[in-house]
């Protein structure tokens, strides 16, 4: 099940959103060994900070096991801002019909293999479907996302073959990486619905999503001082109207996170 998160909803979500982040800091930051933030057991860039829409896949509790970020490219996004090595002395791309895709990963430790609904093919595949059509739903036509050749293999596998790659393969880290173009087409989907042999809508709603036992369990959590700091610190980023103000923002939110990291039995 895929729940998309956006400025709309985003506050009733706050949970998700954490076990979300804490998830790309496991396979990004532990797994894969990214040069990435990681502050209180949570992966963040400055790209969480422009309000982008994510799809989060659940598992039948409610339990986060896979996640996707979309940014316009209109603004500012990884493959003009990060990846710029990749473009080769191209101007960025940017177009209200084009999206970026970025931090797609999948919980390998709660799925299993096999092809069944708690495997990491099918939620592999659901991610990438939910993707494609809350992309076309919105207008949009393309995609464009940062790969490594480990995920340009899986596109392939998949029935998502890139149609086509911007730049250049440059080194980020400790693995090469590449921009890949996906068309938003009906076919696109079709092809990696038949491979995942997922026939049925793979969005929940935010009703149904509220009601599932981890989310409930997320929502009923009290507060705690370090979450209305935590809190605080999104709401001045997103407010900040000068590059000093985000700056001194961005480093009230690394604080709080050292702090909280120097406690014992806290999630670092």
């Amino acid at each position: 099940m895929i729940l998309v998160i956006d400025a709309i909803n985003k506050e009733k979500f706050g949970g998700v959103l954490d076990e979300m982040f804490r998830l790309r800091a496991r396979v990004f930051g532990d797994r894969l060994g990214w040069q990435v933030n990681v502050a209180n057991g949570m992966e963040r860039d400055l790209f969480d900070d422009l309000d982008p829409a994510y799809a989060v896949g659940l598992d039948d509790q409610g339990e986060v096991v896979s996640c996707v970020r979309a940014l316009q490219t209109t603004g500012p996004h990884m493959l003009a801002d990060v990846f710029s090595d990749i473009l080769d002395g191209e101007p960025p791309l940017r177009s209200a019909t084009l999206w970026e895709s970025t931090r797609f990963c999948v919980d390998t430790k709660r799925l299993g293999r096999g092809r069944d609904r708690n495997s990491v093919s099918y939620a592999t595949c659901e991610l990438m479907i939910a993707s494609l059509e809350a992309a076309k739903q919105a207008g949009v036509t393309d995609i464009v996302t940062v790969i490594d050749p480990v995920m340009d293999r899986v596109l392939k596998r998949s029935g998502n073959a890139p149609y086509d790659y911007v730049g250049k393969q440059a080194d980020m880290g400790k693995v090469p990486a590449l921009a890949a173009l996906l068309d938003c087409t009906d076919e696109r989907i079709e092809r990696i619905r038949e491979f995942g042999g997922i026939e049925e809508d793979v969005f929940i709603s935010d009703e149904a999503a509220l009601a599932l036992p981890a989310i409930k369990a997320l929502s009923e959590q009290p507060n705690e001082p370090q979450d209305d700091l935590a809190k605080y610190c999104k709401e001045q980023i997103a407010m900040a109207s000068t590059d000093e103000e985000r700056a001194a923002a961005l480093a009230l939110q690394d604080a709080l996170g050292t702090i909280i990291r120097s406690r014992p039995n806290c999630d670092a």
